[in-house]
């Protein structure tokens, strides 16, 4: 069953939203012909034909015969594409482009077929949630200004074009036709979004929504780090980019030549313009309501703002004023899962609706059975009426009995943060690591601050950090000293920006980058590149 019609032009956002109830009250049966058309599609691949379906395409057959895996598990099967294995391995249909995940999670990206229903899934999910957003929130006519950046792409040994999963998506023809038809094609040329310098990239990003300053209705990225990342360069460039206006000659910071010729056909003097941001910038008061003080006709903030990405949302509401935050949808470099169809939810509160004709979905519950072994799945029908996104499960924190959770640690830093407040002060940023070298291990917390904190200040940080960690396993671990005191760790102003840095020199993409926050042994040079740039220590005495 086809959700949308083509169209180049335009699409009837109302027409999406009736197609897309129609596909939610009819959910099971929806799921059922997914999964049959995928197994009747890609029944004879070498991956399926091992476990025994025998051309079976029901979900009992499905649930009984093929096992739960990994990305792990299907690494040497993929491996055998990338190097150019032309048999049906994983699809029927040849497997042309392989997408990297961030590789900010285990310290190395992680390969994963691409291909046009994954790209057609992913059109799928953007209509359908600009089509529930656009009712709340409607753009006539409008540019985005989107602060997205291709990685580096290469060929792999087997000859597939490999790049991010956010590259596959923004050069596929479909995204700009799309975006196009929602009536928000971006700001920039081509030449900025895929330039090999993604610092000089940005600049051209803010300077093409200055251009087009009044045209501005959105203002996006796919995670919400990548705006407040480029709202903090502003306030570090503003002059200069003033100063390009003013002239109609940009900045020798940028030295790419298809850059510069693409943004020459662009900035022209506009000493008016020039002025009116000059005389904007003076008069804010800590740059608060920047977004909308810049580009007044702009909508909304939008971009992935769940999991790792909430630390930034006090910062982006800061620069955002009174200008809502709406929240992306659900997806990985696997394939999506849901759409954001309640765009009035704060970002701290969104829920998902599963698109059930894009991917067959099950659901482990998070109770273990009594020996260990995790729960039978559930098919998506058989779950809540909600979908949210807490965290992502293989960041833990644990020594021993203790186990906190990305979203512990991001409570704990939200509460330690509020003794900063006083001193005018902010964690730019932050990370963590279990310390096992001595014993009994501890935990480390990596802060960036805006500006210097007295030792004090810190010391009351570090207790208050340690105190927060509220797991029973952690508190009574910490009273009997079988874990040890917390340590915080203050780092260099930049610091965090080196490891984006490093990530986009390993071929990760700007707008695909995620801060690691549990930094483990398989993210050693994330790891080096935090202890090398410690500049204070603190060690807890809040069980002394």
């Amino acid at each position: 069953m086809k959700m949308l019609e083509e169209s180049e032009n335009k699409f009837d956002p109302q027409q999406v939203i009736d197609e897309f109830e129609l596909l939610s009250k009819d959910a099971g049966r929806i799921q059922e012909e997914t999964l049959q058309k995928i197994l009747e599609e890609n029944g004879r691949t070498e991956y399926l034909q091992q476990w025994g379906l025998n051309g079976k395409t029901d979900q009992v057959s499905f649930k009984n015969c093929v096992p739960l895996v990994t990305h792990e598990d299907l690494e040497p099967y993929i491996h055998r594409i990338v190097d150019g294995d032309l048999n049906p391995i994983l699809t029927k249909k040849s497997i042309t482009t392989i997408s990297l995940s961030s590789g900010t999670t285990q310290g190395k990206p992680k390969f994963v077929p691409f291909n046009e229903e994954l790209m057609e899934s992913t059109m799928q999910i953007f209509k359908t949630s600009f089509a529930f957003r656009n009712r709340e929130f409607p753009v006539v006519n409008g540019k985005a200004l989107q602060f997205i950046y291709g990685s580096k792409q290469f060929k792999t040994k087997g000859g597939l074009a490999a790049g991010t999963a956010t590259t596959n998506v923004f050069r596929n023809s479909q995204f700009k036709k799309t975006m196009k038809a929602m009536q928000t094609p971006g700001c920039s040329p081509d030449e900025v979004i895929f330039g090999p310098d993604c610092n000089q990239s940005l600049y051209c990003h803010l300077l093409c929504g200055l251009i087009l300053h009044n045209e501005v209705q959105v203002v996006s990225s796919t995670f919400a780090h990548s705006i407040v990342h480029a709202f903090r360069k502003f306030e570090q460039v503003w002059q200069e980019l003033v100063a390009n206006i003013r002239d109609g000659v940009l900045s020798s910071r940028v030295t790419v030549p298809s850059i510069r010729s693409a943004m020459s056909k662009l900035l022209k003097p506009d000493p008016e313009l020039a002025d009116t941001i000059y005389n904007t910038c003076i008069r804010l008061s800590n740059w608060y309501g920047l977004i909308p003080e810049l580009f007044p006709n702009t909508r909304y903030i939008y971009g992935i703002m769940t999991g790792s990405m909430e630390p930034y949302l006090k910062k982006l509401r800061h620069y955002a004023g009174e200008l809502p935050l709406l929240s992306a949808d659900y997806g990985s470099s696997e394939g999506w899962i849901g759409a954001n169809v309640n765009p009035e939810l704060p970002p701290e509160l969104v829920t998902y609706a599963v698109l059930p004709n894009i991917g067959y979905f099950e659901f482990i519950p998070l109770v273990e059975n009594v020996d260990g072994v995790e729960a039978t799945p559930v098919g998506l029908t058989e779950v809540k009426l909600e979908l949210q996104f807490i965290c992502r499960r293989n960041l833990l924190l644990s020594i021993n009995i203790d186990k906190n959770t990305e979203k512990d640690l991001q409570l704990a830093v939200e509460a330690a943060a509020q003794l900063l407040l006083n001193e005018k002060l902010e964690v730019v940023d932050f990370s963590s690591n279990v310390n096992t070298s001595a014993d009994p291990g501890h935990y480390v917390i990596f802060w960036e601050l805006n500006g210097e904190a007295s030792k004090e200040i810190l010391k009351e940080c570090c207790n208050c950090l340690d105190k927060s960690f509220i797991d029973a396993g952690y508190v009574s671990s910490r009273k009997v000293k079988t874990i040890g005191a917390l340590e915080l760790r203050i780092v260099k102003r930049g610091t965090f920006h080196k490891i984006l840095d490093h990530f986009v020199g390993l071929g990760a993409a700007v707008s695909q980058f995620k801060t690691p926050r549990c930094v483990g042994t398989t993210n050693l040079s994330v790891l080096q590149i935090l202890s090398s740039n410690v500049v204070e220590s603190y060690f807890s005495t809040a069980f002394s």
